[in-house]
């Protein structure tokens, strides 16, 4: 036997050996857990964008709506938009049949003995812009011989300019359509024969933003005053660098700004916030709260279809059917009956006793490694489910408020609707340039939103006094 060969390990050494193995394998077991678990993500059962599903993408086979008794399509009673004729057609074309189809005599309109009639809808043709010249009259006294001289209309500030009419439609197209510059020069130019340039289209929609910006400001008070608003944030590419761009919206009225910071949340806010739950929320002195159960469904599904967790099933029928009730009571004028709220809580708690009970009985995970010798601060690691459990847990009275309030809705759908076009705008621009341009757009995106809600015509209304549609804002 060779006297240099290595001797064999002890017993002890061994057993270090295999534990510090056994260790390493539960770590790596754990992160090939998350790892699958990433990959099982998708927009039906994340936060995750539909975009990013990519070519894969499943087909949808399951709503997160109750199914109705209800055949597809309209129903009965519903007013439809049907084409229909109008009395006093703008022009009328004549055909007459030119001979008798029986013995092949000429036909003359004098013989008509009634007509049937079908009616073309069509654009006109487009014509050249209107030009309206404005003089300003100077005008000699006949007493004292003194000259004055009229005034321009306001408005009316350069020897030529283009009118109300254009700029509003160029906000429109540029600010609601989210039509980029290059092509607004030249949709313009094949319409109407107009030939705007960049720098033109930039300062209609910064003269627009300033005319705007009082009308905006009254609608961020009556949001932060309303009774229920909704509330949420995304990233917003300025200069370059991420700011942010908060939403704070009602069914009537919603207000965009942008912020350097995530967490600059609006002031001087009452009544009931409904949001998705981030912590800073919270932190808004004075506000109740109502959590979106459109995200609780998301996550419980990802539970359901990737950990396979049984009470995550359970509380998405729960909250489902709950979410069903209420929105029958609310379509009769009427409100949950207290016997039935207390039914959908006592199922409620059952089911989180459930949860916390099997989540508790789970080998604990492991905390992440150590590095150079220094232990991880912080709390011990959960699983996704525990942290979804303690949430609904601690919050229950804000996932459930919809239960007793009839003003609050089941999800945050107001705030993300809302957000969802200004993402559009980024996918489409890929930022802005600076920050007084970004403000510009939030401003004039928060009119145009408010208008769509109060069923105004946006380009009439964008023509309009501001403090006169001030007046006519409906807030509930």
């Amino acid at each position: 036997m060779n006297g240099d060969s290595q001797s064999e390990p002890t017993r002890e050494e061994l057993i270090a050996l295999i534990r510090a193995q056994a260790a390493e394998i539960a770590v790596l077991k754990a992160r090939v857990a998350e790892l699958e678990r990433r990959l099982g993500l998708n927009s039906r059962n994340s936060g995750k964008p539909p975009s990013s599903d990519g070519l894969n993408k499943a087909p949808r086979v399951r709503s997160l709506r109750e199914p109705s008794d209800k055949p597809p399509g309209g129903q009965k009673g519903h007013k439809g938009e049907t084409l229909r004729q109008v009395a006093e057609p703008d022009s009328i074309v004549d055909h007459f049949p030119s001979s008798c189809t029986a013995c092949g005599a000429a036909v003359t309109p004098a013989m008509s003995s009634g007509h049937s009639a079908r009616q073309v809808f069509d654009l006109p043709e487009p014509r050249p812009l209107v030009v309206t010249e404005h003089r300003a009259h100077d005008c000699v006294c006949a007493g004292c011989g003194a000259h004055t001289r009229a005034s321009f209309p306001d408005g009316v500030n350069a020897p030529v300019q283009y009118g109300p009419r254009i700029a509003a439609f160029v906000v429109y197209l540029l600010h609601y359509q989210l039509l980029p510059e290059d092509r607004l020069v030249e949709l313009m130019a094949d319409l109407f024969g107009i030939k705007l340039v960049a720098a033109t289209i930039a300062r209609m929609s910064r003269t627009c933003a300033g005319r705007l910006r009082d009308f905006v400001t009254a609608v961020r008070d009556l949001v932060a005053g309303a009774a229920v608003k909704h509330m949420d944030e995304t990233g917003f590419r300025v200069g370059g660098k991420t700011q942010w761009l908060h939403v704070a919206c009602t069914a009537w009225l919603t207000f965009y700004r942008v912020c350097a910071k995530r967490g600059s949340l609006l002031a001087n806010v009452v009544g009931i916030v409904v949001h998705d739950h981030w912590k800073p929320y919270y932190t808004m002195p004075g506000v109740l709260h109502a959590l979106c159960n459109a995200h609780h469904l998301r996550e419980l599904k990802a539970l359901i279809d990737i950990e396979k967790e049984d009470w995550a099933r359970k509380m998405h029928r729960l909250l489902r059917r709950a979410c069903h009730a209420v929105n029958l009571v609310r379509e009769r004028g009427d409100a949950l009956k207290p016997r039935l709220i207390e039914r959908f809580e006592r199922r409620y708690d059952a089911i989180l006793v459930e949860g916390l009970a099997f989540h508790e009985a789970q080998t604990p995970l492991l905390p992440v490694t150590r590095t150079q010798g220094c232990n991880r601060r912080g709390r011990k690691p959960r699983r996704t489910g525990h942290n979804l459990l303690l949430r609904l847990a601690n919050r229950k009275q804000d996932v459930l408020r919809f239960l007793n309030d009839p003003n609050v809705p089941f999800t945050n759908n107001h705030a993300e609707r809302d957000g969802r076009m200004m993402k559009v705008k980024q996918k489409i621009s890929g930022g802005f340039r600076c920050l007084d341009g970004a403000i510009d757009f939030a401003t004039t995106r928060s009119f145009i939103s408010t208008a769509k809600k109060q069923g105004w015509n946006v380009i009439h209304a964008l023509t309009q006094d501001t403090q006169i549609l001030c007046s006519a804002l409906r807030t509930i």
